[in-house]
């Protein structure tokens, strides 16, 4: 099976879910196990390759110009890593399919469980940094969902942001980190990097991309000081604890550690960082873990310690550790996920997770008891169980360890680490099950049918297997730890995955940290009764003041600036312009002419005095709206004309098109606001404003002479545009082909925006008349001496009479825009214009009537026309919105040329047209009244005149 195929099932797989959730709740989740067990089995298929030493590719180009290719590779590592993810992913699917009550969606469940297992799929096997940092985004995304699917818990909202916050600000800071490391290497694919270990180390950008990457890392991975979010995410169903501790979520920045360990491992810097971090987050979590009364947090916070164990593990650097670390890696996922799946049984059969209403279970709840008493062994690194062999590991790294000088120290902590969880998971076991039956649960306690424990039932299997038979598991873990290692080391000689070690000083320190969690143990209630009074600060508190600081800090900065007065905006902008332009002029970087002006006619001087006097007329006139419109209106036409005089006819039209348009619209608008605008300035404050905007205004003007008095000193972008305008793009008029070729994705977007603008209007309308604006609106009145004809009858006579040749003229514009000025753009303008004239002479009821299909439906058909023109060029082996052309001939008719741009010029009409057309609609519709239906439909004169047509 493709890598590919294997990567995306649950993907496509994720559609399966949800339309199979009306089914039946068996069968939903009997087709998302089969999702998760063909990608599975797909996997399974490449093993024979990967353990003959090959490793599996598959490539598909994406930008191959920016170094981004969807690349995938299957390694030792990559393997490991999404075995995990899918072999316990389907044991999650079947205990989630009888923990989830009937009211609990359960196709929009496993829909976001497919989703999240597809990205972290994406992650362990991607070859493109550039493609891992995309997969690693969406199981931010996809988590966020998980543990905030029960939406109705304010605690599963909460915990669901500060996931998403802390894990997604990590995300951005990798971001920067993986950016500099294939700088550094000169090549975005892993398989590259993994190889260039000294130009890395050797660079001055190493350690910028190192804190970078481990920012990322140990955000997603909860390591100190980012811990306190995985607790939190225990709002989430027990499935998704179960499946996020285990093999996904926080496996991420631990897998991530171990791919790059060949290139950022082995320098002081590594070592002092990860070890120390996870050394210490090893001890805090488990010290945090002990004293945690509910059962998912107490777990919880020993995920975080045995995080750490591992991160320890990746930090010092040695060959021995890595073996340590992949194998405490595999143990940790068994145990843990049947520890979570302990806890799920118990809460939804007894009614809670409190420990401290809980006890004497082992009578009532005999199978959970067994499963909860082996994993929970193993967490305490109890021998013939599986947490023993790796926890034995450990320690003995730890003995060859030294921080800051002293050789007692690193042991030291790594004892109290295992200690403490030792304690954590003795008191799980003892306050949990052991003790006397009590008789107030909140439930009835008894175990639940073989759906909910046989999958960690099958774990405790293997928590036994490896525990007493560790050998069996030692070719797998040799095999991921080589791949860990790379060619930078070898697995040691002599060393062995075995029962019992030996006596050695590293099971002398397991043997204290067992004895001495039970000693804490016995002790829990003085002990417990020291933690609360010592009152230790909470890292949520913590992160909810630096969250609210930050909020305050940035509303601070923010609102004297954004304060919405778009004169502050004006003036800001118009001071940045003035002293940018003054720099400029007063050191020295505005060089002496290097071309002659172009002579000056009477017709550049009359439109430019018109431009000059009507612009200065707005700044005198700006309080009356309406004759501040005409000027506007002046203004436009002045640019249309200049664009004409320097041989820019497609901007000339273009810009006459939008202005009758805009002016149209905005006379509309207009209808609903005061005839001048109050007089909000002073004075002073307008002498201010005045001088500011001349002065800007002035070094304005002063930047564009010197622009176009001189030679660009670099080839501009215009040559390469106009020598591959026909040859490239099949046509000779340059500024079409630049907008559905050269820069079509750009367009592409425009058409988009134009359409959600369109769009917002219309819900504003919406929202305008569907609340207590409403009445106000229908019940206005016009001045009646003023309105006069509502349809005049030539205007609509002529409207009807010249919109064939409208539409005709706009076929023609779009035909020919290609060669000559014109084009879809310009084309959906003309035809909006003739659209537009009928709802002025005829009505909005009128022309309503005779609408045949939505606005919102032909914006919608232009973006997907212009979308699919541009998918098109996928099967021909070309990139999005690779443009084609060729001639045909059609007899009679004479050979013309036939371009697939033509496809996106007219998703760009239908986008234009639409989106003008839903805009006039809104402000139409706010415009009628209740009486003037009828009017409209008779087209007669206003009937209080008493006259008739």
């Amino acid at each position: 099976m493709s890598l590919i195929l294997i990567v995306l099932a649950p993907f496509l797989g994720a559609l399966l879910p949800a339309v199979m959730a009306n089914a039946g709740r068996r069968t939903c989740a009997l087709t998302t196990l089969t999702v998760s067990a063909v990608a599975l089995v797909g996997l399974v298929s490449r093993v024979p390759e990967v353990l003959a030493g090959d490793m599996p590719v598959a490539q598909v180009e994406w930008m191959p110009e920016l170094g981004l290719n969807f690349t995938l590779m299957l390694d030792g590592l990559g393997l490991f890593f999404a075995a995990l993810i899918l072999g316990i992913g389907c044991l999650v699917i079947i205990y989630a399919r009888y923990y989830l009550s009937r009211d609990d969606n359960m196709g929009e469940f496993f829909t976001y469980l497919l989703l999240f297992q597809g990205a972290m799929l994406g992650i362990v096997l991607s070859d493109n940094i550039l493609v891992l940092l995309v997969f690693w985004e969406l199981t931010s995304l996809s988590s966020f969902l998980l543990i905030g699917y029960w939406k109705h818990l304010p605690d599963g909202r909460q915990g669901a942001r500060m996931a998403l916050t802390v894990t997604g600000m990590g995300g951005l800071a990798m971001i920067g980190g993986m950016l500099i490391l294939g700088r550094i290497a000169g090549s975005y694919d892993l398989s590259v990097i993994l190889e260039n270990r000294e130009a890395i180390q050797a660079s001055p950008l190493y350690l910028p991309a190192l804190l970078l990457i481990l920012l990322g890392c140990f955000t997603k991975s909860a390591q100190f000081p980012f811990h306190f979010w995985l607790p939190h995410a225990m709002a989430a169903p027990t499935p998704v604890s179960a499946y996020l501790h285990s093999a996904t979520m926080v496996k991420a920045g631990i897998f991530l550690m171990a791919r790059l360990w060949p290139v950022l491992s082995g320098t002081e810097v590594w070592f002092y960082l990860v070890a120390g971090t996870g050394l210490v987050t090893m001890v805090i979590g488990a010290v945090v873990a002990l004293f945690k009364d509910d059962l998912k947090a107490l777990l919880a916070f020993s995920t975080v310690s045995q995080l750490g164990l591992i991160t320890f593990l990746l930090g010092t650097g040695s060959a021995y550790a890595a073996v340590a670390a992949v194998f405490h890696i595999l143990n940790h996922a068994i145990f843990k996920c049947a520890l979570f799946m302990t806890a799920g049984i118990v809460d939804h059969e007894a009614g809670t997770r409190d420990i401290r209403r809980l006890g004497g279970l082992w009578r009532l709840m005999p199978v959970t008891f067994a499963i909860a008493l082996i994993s929970g062994l193993s967490l305490a690194g109890v021998p013939l169980f599986n947490g023993f062999p790796s926890k034995e590991m450990m320690l003995e790294e730890a003995t060859h360890v030294t921080f800051f000088g002293p050789e007692w120290l690193v042991p030291a902590l790594a004892t109290v680490g295992a200690l403490f969880s030792a304690a954590y998971s003795f008191r799980l076991i003892g306050h949990a099950f052991l003790g006397a039956k009590r008789d107030d649960y909140p439930a009835k306690p008894h175990d639940p049918g073989i759906g909910m424990w046989g999958p960690p039932a099958l774990l405790c299997v293997l928590v036994l297997v490896i525990g007493i038979l560790p050998w069996l598991a030692q070719p797998a873990v040799f095999f991921v730890a080589q791949s860990v290692l790379g060619t930078t080391a070898d697995i040691p000689e002599g060393l062995y995955l075995k029962l019992w070690p030996g006596i050695t000083e590293a099971l002398m320190m397991s043997a204290i940290s067992l004895a001495g969690g039970l000693v804490v143990l016995l002790l829990f209630r003085p002990a417990a009764w020291l933690w609360t009074a010592a009152h230790v600060p909470h890292a949520k508190s913590i992160f909810d003041g630096i969250v609210a600081g930050a909020v305050a800090l940035s509303r601070g900065l923010t609102q004297p600036l954004h304060d919405g007065a778009f004169t502050r905006y004006a003036m800001i902008f118009a001071v940045a312009v003035a002293a940018l332009s003054g720099h400029a002029w007063l050191t020295g970087e505005v060089g002496p002419p290097t071309r002659e002006p172009l002579p000056m006619n009477e017709v550049a001087v009359a439109g430019w005095l018109m431009l000059v006097t009507a612009t200065a007329a707005i700044v005198v006139f700006h309080r009356n709206r309406l004759f501040a419109l005409i000027l506007m209106g002046i203004v436009g036409l002045m640019v249309s004309i200049g664009f004409a005089l320097f041989s820019a006819p497609d901007l000339a039209m273009t810009q006459i098109s939008v202005e009758v348009v805009t002016i149209i619209l905005l006379l509309l608008a207009l209808n609903f606001l005061p005839d001048e605008t109050p007089r909000e300035s002073s004075g002073l404050r307008r002498l201010r404003d005045g001088t500011v905007a001349v002065v800007g205004g002035l070094m304005a003007a002063g930047l564009s002479y010197h622009l176009l008095l001189r030679d660009f000193v670099e080839p501009s972008i215009s040559a390469y545009q106009l020598e591959n305008s026909y040859k490239g793009g099949g046509g000779t008029n340059v500024v079409n082909v630049i907008l559905v070729d050269f820069r079509g994705f750009d367009t592409f977007g425009e058409i988009i925006v134009l359409g959600i603008a369109a769009v917002v209007i219309y819900a504003l309308t919406e929202a305008l008349l569907s609340g207590p604006v409403r009445a106000k609106l229908l019940n206005r009145r016009p001045e009646k001496d003023l309105a006069g004809d509502m349809h005049p009858l030539m205007m609509v006579v002529l409207t009807r009479v010249i919109m064939p040749l409208v539409l005709m003229v706009g076929v023609y514009i779009f035909l020919r825009g290609h060669n000559m000025p014109g084009g879809g753009f310009i084309a959906g303008l003309i035809v909006a214009i003739g659209l537009v004239m009928q709802y002025m002479a005829s009505g909005y009821y009128w022309a309503a009537d005779r609408q045949r299909y939505p606005f919102h439906g032909i914006i919608g058909a232009g973006v997907l026309v212009a979308g699919i023109t541009g998918i098109g060029a996928w099967f021909a082996g070309y990139p999005f919105l690779t443009s084609s052309y060729g001639y045909i001939t059609i007899p009679p008719l004479e050979e013309f040329e036939w371009a697939s741009a033509m496809g996106f010029d007219l998703g760009v009409f239908l986008a234009v047209v639409g989106a003008v057309m839903l805009s006039l609609e809104s402000f139409a519709r706010m415009a009628r009244r209740r009486d003037q239906k009828d009017s409209e439909h008779a087209m007669d004169i206003d009937p209080s005149r008493k006259e008739t047509t």
